[in-house]
């Protein structure tokens, strides 16, 4: 049972990483882009990313389980915790800095499905972007970007440190 959980969350967690590092990937040439494609391009993401991203809570969960599973005040045990916190910050990153960000792109956005109950939700009560005036398009733009980047740092460490744990 361990090794499977020790592959499922591995698995998991990898396809988070992945996501995030994809967007990461791309940075380099959306910024180039003008206002009306990069607004057109960031519609590709709904529904796909919106349902990859139910692998971050649960490659949280999963990690919570694994170390949970894991003898305490080991080499294990201590990079399993620190993955499973790099893993709650990428997705802290996503609710605080990235969704805010989605919410101002979608408003007038009619979204079906899961992306309308994903996007509807808002689990840190309200923190959204200021609307009276008009933010530039260009800073909303780089906050989406360099959050997205942020991810995928945080993402490939709490991979590493979850490999670097399944291989002890």
């Amino acid at each position: 049972m361990f090794p499977t959980l020790q592959i499922l969350t591995t698995l998991i967690v990898a396809v988070a990483m992945a996501l995030a590092l994809a967007h990461l990937l791309e940075l380099p040439g959306k910024m180039r882009l003008s206002k009306d494609d990069y607004l057109t391009v960031q519609r590709i993401y709904y529904p796909g990313f919106t349902i990859g991203g139910v692998t971050e809570p649960i490659g949280a969960l999963l990690l919570l389980l694994l170390l949970f599973l894991t003898p305490g005040n080991t080499a294990r045990f201590w990079l399993i915790a620190a993955a499973f916190a790099a893993l709650a910050a990428m997705h802290a990153v996503f609710w605080l800095l990235t969704q805010p960000v989605n919410n101002v792109w979608l408003k007038d956005t009619e979204l079906k499905g899961l992306g309308a109950g994903f996007f509807s939700h808002d689990p840190f009560g309200g923190r959204q972007i200021e609307t009276s005036v008009k933010p530039d398009w260009t800073t909303l733009r780089d906050r989406w970007e360099w959050s997205h980047a942020a991810r995928a740092a945080l993402g490939l460490l709490a991979f590493i440190l979850l490999v670097t744990a399944v291989a002890l």
